[in-house]
């Protein structure tokens, strides 16, 4: 694939910092993706004598650091994982701290993050600041996001208890042990006495099996404890939570985040300015501080420090640098996504190639997923992933064995450089558990959104905005590369009407789940033809059936007959600039045409039919409701599929697959390899006597 663009986010410019050469005693943190994007770690020789010192935190490196450059009067930089790390603990980081001065969550000495809280804002930064928050809660992030919301009840007034994992390094540095996790519970209890103490338990006891500090049995007993012990999102619990308690846990940052009232045992990077009641008294540095300011810090002023100054962010999908918005936005949305595929439960998968199988594993990250070669192995209430539209063995039709939910799985409609019968990548699948967008004899998560959602004038104009993104750039669904074309009367006749016919694989689902009456390319081009006697009729055969993957069905003569050109090689998006309508059965031309605001006329009833935007020779009971074509987009495009970046492996969006899809593009169309397509032809016709002999 081509290199990656490079996108300028709104608060910070694409590689705004150079990036300077730097050393470290520790391999793996000059391995590590996200510092090799802040810094050059391949300097050799004399280069090295000038290059900047690195550590990770108040480990043996960041030790070593800080000695070496001292020594050196060099610069050194003390890093660590930012406040708003990942999707989950094991994906790449998004963001990082860098200190010269010490490090954060060690308050037995200054920070350079100490040095930015009390500093004075501008109406900008108080304004950013300002919106930084309702952002925060909108999106619902914290620092991992690839955990459940909470789905229990919860009281209707508690106060929150934070443990902590035992040996955390913010514990000691925040001048606080063991026991004052104890003298917090005891002061959660003795100070709300008519309220429930609802204690929840790190994350890292479930993902990396570390201790915290509470006997969770003797918890358990207490009448006016709930323990929550499972592994979920703190989002719910300090959205909801009375009081918030904590010794060090970030969690009592986002807890300010939510306008909450926190006290605090330790002396955490946020305590000791005045936005905390704090059981030790801050550190005198701390206190001077306010005193010089002549005021309290205000929350304005801690978030800008600590999510702006002091962080920086790295969009490693773009490959530059960006700001802390982008990120919220980018994790809010991947979020999203992971929550979608959580609540399918475990996913038992029937029948999927050995080359689907990691690409299946990715799009349903948030899940577990489980591949099956016999239905009959699969538990009664499962979840099933079924490609396409393949019926339900009958063993699980059975009223006993039934699946709780099916889930039907497709090709997106940005789905990558090349055919999928080339077997390229996919940057979209669509995950479909009602039924799918095109089988028009049954309800489809599609038509429900296009039937049910509500669409904000943000949704549409984001929707507009991606529409004039895919026109101008010619994206489609397999971006395949083509000669530029012009209609043959273009010259003798520029008025004259041009009308697009595309070519179906007649054996297609989507022809015989969503048309009836017309079914053949044959009958469309006569059915144009007579539609359209005297305009110049374009034939464009299916890419699949042109490159032989799939079979003719018909001599292209008998539609040459029929036709006034015949356009084997042509960019289908850049045809589209040069025709007046297009006649269709379901092809997705017909809605790429609509993308650029061409008649389409359908013969059958793909998804975009029904909804107000086409000529439609068939009806569907379910489609009443009239679309404008940036609905049709957001929900097509934006709220339907699931995107996977094959930059990094990662859910995405719309826009950043079509900005994937652009490059790729440009490098020229991914193809099988010939051995690889010869070897394809050898196992079909190995399998096709197999079944014969069975016969």
């Amino acid at each position: 694939m081509a290199s990656r663009p490079v996108v300028a986010d709104s608060a910070v410019s694409s590689r705004a910092r150079p990036r300077p050469l730097a050393i470290s005693s520790s391999r793996a943190l000059l391995a590590n993706p996200i510092v090799r994007a802040f810094w050059q770690v391949d300097g050799h020789g004399s280069e090295r004598n000038q290059a900047e010192i690195l550590g990770w935190g108040r480990k043996r490196s960041g030790l070593r650091a800080e000695q070496q450059g001292v020594r050196q009067q060099r610069q050194w930089w003390l890093l660590e994982d930012g406040f708003v790390r990942s999707l989950g603990r094991q994906d790449q980081a998004l963001s990082l701290v860098q200190d010269n001065i010490g490090i954060y969550y060690d308050a037995t000495r200054p920070s350079r993050l100490e040095q930015l809280i009390p500093q004075p804002l501008t109406t900008a930064q108080q304004q950013r600041s300002f919106d930084l928050i309702q952002r925060w809660q909108q999106a619902g992030i914290s620092k991992y996001n690839a955990a459940p919301d909470y789905s229990g009840e919860l009281p209707s007034s508690f106060v929150l208890v934070v443990d902590q994992v035992a040996g955390d390094a913010s514990i000691p540095f925040g001048l606080a042990s063991a026991a004052s996790f104890t003298r917090m519970l005891e002061a959660a209890l003795a100070e709300n006495p008519r309220t429930t103490v609802v204690v929840k338990v790190h994350p890292d006891a479930f993902t990396r099996s570390r201790a915290g500090h509470f006997d969770l049995a003797a918890l358990q007993l207490h009448q006016r404890i709930r323990l929550i012990a499972e592994n979920c999102h703190p989002e719910r619990l300090l959205a909801n939570a009375d009081k918030v308690y904590t010794v060090t846990s970030q969690m009592g940052f986002e807890a300010l985040l939510w306008g909450k009232p926190v006290r605090c045992f330790g002396m955490p990077f946020y305590a000791g300015w005045g936005l905390t009641e704090d059981d030790l008294e801050a550190p005198e540095r701390r206190r001077l501080a306010i005193a010089l300011a002549g005021a309290p810090v205000t929350l304005e002023q801690l978030v800008h420090a600590t999510l702006v100054g002091y962080s920086r962010y790295w969009d490693s999908e773009l490959d530059a640098e960006t700001g802390i918005e982008a990120t919220l936005d980018y994790l809010s949305a991947q979020r999203q996504q992971w929550l979608r595929n959580h609540q399918f439960g475990p996913v038992h998968a029937l029948g999927f190639s050995r080359w689907k199988k990691p690409i299946l594993r990715a799009f349903l990250n948030g899940t577990e997923v489980t591949f099956c070669k016999d239905a009959s192995l699969i538990p009664a209430q499962a979840t099933v992933a079924l490609w396409g539209v393949r019926p339900l063995p009958v063993v699980l039709q059975a009223p006993e064995r039934q699946p709780a939910r099916v889930l039907r799985i497709e090709d997106g409609f940005l789905r990558s450089s090349g055919l999928g019968a080339d077997l390229i990548r996919p940057l979209s699948w669509v995950l479909d558990d009602v039924g799918m967008y095109y089988d028009a004899s049954v309800p489809s998560r599609l038509e429900q959104i296009l039937a049910t959602d509500e669409f904000s004038a943000a949704d549409c104009a984001l929707a507009e905005q991606l529409r004039e993104t895919i026109v101008a750039n010619r994206i489609s669904k397999y971006n395949l590369t083509g000669q530029d074309w012009k209609p043959g009367c273009a010259v003798a006749e520029p008025s004259r009407r041009v009308v697009l016919v595309p070519g179906q694989v007649e054996s297609d689902a989507s022809i015989r789940m969503g048309a009836s009456g017309i079914k053949t390319n044959l009958a469309l081009l006569q059915s144009a033809r007579a539609a359209e006697p005297d305009a110049w009729l374009v034939y464009k055969p299916h890419p699949d059936v042109v490159s032989g993957l799939r079979s003719k069905d018909l001599p292209l003569a008998d539609y040459q007959a029929l036709c006034d050109e015949l356009v084997l090689d042509g960019d289908s998006s850049q045809m589209l600039e040069h025709i007046d309508a297009v006649f269709t059965m379901t092809s997705l031309l017909g809605f790429e045409a609509l993308l650029r605001g061409k008649e389409v006329t359908c013969y059958g009833m793909p998804f975009y039919a029904g909804w107000g935007l086409t000529q439609d020779t068939l009806a569907c009971p379910r489609r009443v409701r009239q679309r404008s074509l940036n609905e049709l987009v957001a929900a097509t495009l934006v709220r339907y599929p699931c995107y996977v970046s094959a930059t990094t492996g990662t859910f995405s969006t719309a826009q950043r697959i079509v900005a994937e899809l652009q490059c790729w593009k440009a490098s020229g169309p991914s193809v099988m390899p010939l051995w690889r397509r010869a070897l394809r032809v050898v196992l079909r016709l190995w399998v096709a006597s197999g079944l014969r002999k069975n016969a």
